[in-house]
Order: C-alpha cells, then structure tokens, then sequence
C-alpha cells in the first residue's frame, strides 16, 4: 500500500450500500463517519477507550477536521484507512491524520486531518492532558517536509 507516512493504524472496511447517496457514491458524511470509527479503534487499541476517559475524567473532541476528497469509494469496494497522531503538545491538543486508500487500484480516496483538545468529561470545558493522554497520545509519525 502506498501510505503517505510509516506504519499507520489500519482499519479495513467495505463500504455498504447505506453509505450511498443520490450520486450513486459514498456520501461525504459516510468519510466522517469512518474516521471517527478509526479514531475510537486507535484510541482503544492504544488502551485509552471510554472506560478510561471516564476513569480519568478526561477526553479528546474533534476541535477542526479538514478533509480533501480525492476520489469516490462506491458500494462494495474494500478499503483501508489509515490514521497516525502527527502532533502531541502534551498539553491540550493533538493532532491525527488520515488517509483512505482502495486496494483494488491503489487509489487514495480521502486524506485528512482532525486537531484534538481534551477536556472534562463533566464539564467538556478544556483541561491539560493527563499523563496517560501524553504517553498513550504519543506521536506515531512525523509529517513529510
């Protein structure tokens, strides 16, 4: 796979036939829709899912995403997203990119990127991350000069 940065966590997925708008491809929402998954997936797998954003009363809302769409993904096609964290201010805010890639052409459909700011679970005001956030947020690959 041509990946814009190393080792990327990878999240496969077909798309369905509900993702299919008028236009006869993935509705741009459906993108969204897929980052988040791939987002909480890592979040998870990096052992900070929503039991321990409870735990710690900390967690990570979507603060501005950019989005450049590149090609269309249609029903049944097979694809591969990829997602890395870029920036870590081990302060307030990180910063996760994105790239969705189809196998069966080695097209990349979708890049993008979503800065993260933690805050209080019970109040959603922002507050600094905890060293758990620092760490299990740490930065995955470095951006191409």
């Amino acid at each position: 796979m041509n990946w814009d940065l190393p080792e990327p966590f990878i999240l496969p997925m077909t798309v369905p036939a509900s993702a299919i708008d008028v236009m006869g491809h993935a509705n741009n929402c459906e993108y969204l829709r897929w980052l988040e998954a791939i987002a909480w997936e890592h979040t998870r797998d990096l052992g900070l899912g929503w039991d321990k954003y409870q735990q710690l009363n900390r967690g990570m809302v979507a603060r501005h995403t950019e989005l450049d769409y590149l090609a269309p993904a249609f029903e049944k096609d097979e694809l591969q997203i990829g997602t890395w964290i870029v920036e870590n201010d081990k302060r307030i805010s990180m910063v996760r990119r994105y790239q969705i890639l189809r196998p069966s052409d080695g097209v990349t459909l979708l890049r993008g990127h979503t800065r993260w700011v933690c805050v209080a679970i019970d109040s959603g005001k922002p507050r600094r991350m905890p060293p758990e956030f620092i760490e299990g947020y740490a930065i995955t690959a470095t951006e191409k000069p």
